[in-house]
């Protein structure tokens, strides 16, 4: 039995698909932080490449990938999709599970996907530096991955709680030679209003991001870089799908289900949204599965509103499934995941019934993080643990049932860096995080928790 299944790299999408023309209600459009007002492109190109800026409010279908980001991606891409037969048979399940990998990328996860493209931009628009956020540490270290590239200088501000957890995202993120500051930090402003609040802070990634804006407004020749939630971002990791697509076309299948862990929903979005084009042309059906954590639940028991993408509220206002800018998540394992808001994109689809959202508790998910390492010999991030988690559970479910299914895994990176939490984990220190500052009222207040 063929169990992977990899593409010629000269077979590369030369294009991204956007999906912003197919979605079945358009996205409200970004306000200005200051007048309220729907924003004007121009008023982003202070802080983004000229590109993204166009990328992020265009209504083309398809967007041609250039010629240096093609030929930096053939250094990992395609990324494999691999046929989970061992975890199938470890649960005695009917389901066929498949995973698409994207820790073969040079810093393990799917960021480097627009890591690449959007120094790219930046180095055309003549850029020197780019500041940014991070949380569990992939996007710092895909960002300065993609800056040394190009010969850019890249500073990240990574969130305090995984910057103590991580240790050796900071030294990848240095080897790279990104500078690297605990956040809230003494640098910005923002920083040390949060430290004067709170000096034991884990930090959040709405405080991270008003760090690293705040760094790219007062820095010559610097701009700021995100990781998730804009539309542009979500285009550039469509090269997951549409890779995926012709796998498992490769394959002979087509998924029943996908799954995928959100935390602003650019691993996510990257993975559904080919697929999602395909089932609404074939009017296939296709159960569409967002996977986010328990203490952090946007999509599950945030509001559907407007508001800003940083604590500081510098960043324009999203219509997006929030918690609120200001809202402190406890210092889980997945730091990739604690983030306020989702994407706008994954938020409408979420809105209007495409994509269903559930979340889950850390303890739950490690389990089935350690069983799918042991039967795959693949060690998911705590990110992408999540998803495992949810594709596990519908397994069981088959076999339970004694029905079929084909189940596409999002697998946006190994855990080789979180060895810690695995550690905690296997000796009983592990424990499920609470919360009790998450909003009712939104729209899926009444979900249950899962685990």
């Amino acid at each position: 039995m063929q169990t992977t299944f990899t593409l010629n790299p000269f077979d590369l999408p030369k294009r991204w698909y956007n999906v912003l023309p197919d979605l079945p209600t358009p996205l409200d459009p970004p306000l200005h932080p200051g007048t309220r007002e729907p924003l004007e492109p121009e008023a982003l190109s202070g802080l983004f490449a000229r590109e993204c800026v166009r990328q992020e409010m265009s209504s083309d279908r398809w967007i041609d990938i250039p010629a240096p980001v093609l030929e930096a991606y053939r250094r990992w891409r395609p990324t494999p999709l691999v046929r989970a037969v061992h975890l199938e048979r470890a649960l005695e399940t009917p389901a066929h599970i498949y995973f698409k990998y994207e820790g073969a990328s040079p810093t393990g996860s799917h960021k480097t996907n627009t890591a690449v493209p959007q120094a790219y931009y930046n180095k055309l628009d003549g850029t020197r530096a780019l500041a940014t956020e991070t949380g569990a540490g992939q996007w710092g270290s895909a960002l300065s991955f993609a800056c040394q590239l190009f010969g850019m200088d890249c500073t990240v501000f990574m969130v305090r709680s995984s910057f103590d957890q991580k240790p050796y995202r900071k030294a990848m993120m240095k080897l790279f030679g990104a500078r690297v500051h605990a956040s809230p930090s003494t640098e910005t402003q923002a920083g040390r209003d949060a430290l004067a609040r709170d000096p034991e802070t884990s930090g959040s990634l709405g405080l991270a991001i008003s760090e690293a804006v705040e760094a790219a407004l007062s820095g010559q020749g610097t701009k700021y870089s995100l990781g998730s939630v804009l539309n542009h971002v979500l285009l550039h990791q469509t090269v997951i799908g549409l890779e995926a697509e012709l796998q498992m076309q490769e394959a002979g299948e087509a998924p029943d289900e996908i799954i995928a862990c959100v935390g602003g929903g650019s691993n996510f979005g990257g993975l559904v949204l080919p697929f999602y084009r395909a089932a609404r042309e074939s009017r296939r059906p296709t159960r569409f599965v967002a996977v986010e954590p328990s203490v952090c639940p946007s999509l599950t028991k945030g509001e559907f509103r407007y508001d800003f993408g940083d604590m500081a509220k510098t960043t324009p206002l999203l219509r997006m499934h929030t918690l609120g800018h200001d809202y402190m998540p406890p210092p889980i394992h997945a730091g990739g995941l604690r983030y306020h808001g989702m994407a706008p994109i994954v938020s409408r689809l979420v809105a209007d019934g495409v994509v269903e959202p559930v979340a889950y508790d850390q303890l739950c998910v490690f389990e089935s993080a350690v069983l799918f390492a042991r039967a795959e010999g693949i060690v998911p991030a705590p990110e992408t643990a999540h998803a495992v988690h949810a594709a596990i559970e519908s397994a069981r479910e088959c076999a339970r049932a004694g029905t079929q299914k084909t189940i596409l895994i999002g697998f946006s990176g190994h855990g080789h860096f979180d060895m810690g939490a695995y550690a905690a984990y296997l000796s009983g220190e592990l424990e499920n995080a609470r919360t009790s500052a998450v909003q009712a009222g939104g729209p899926l207040a009444g979900a249950r928790l899962y685990c």
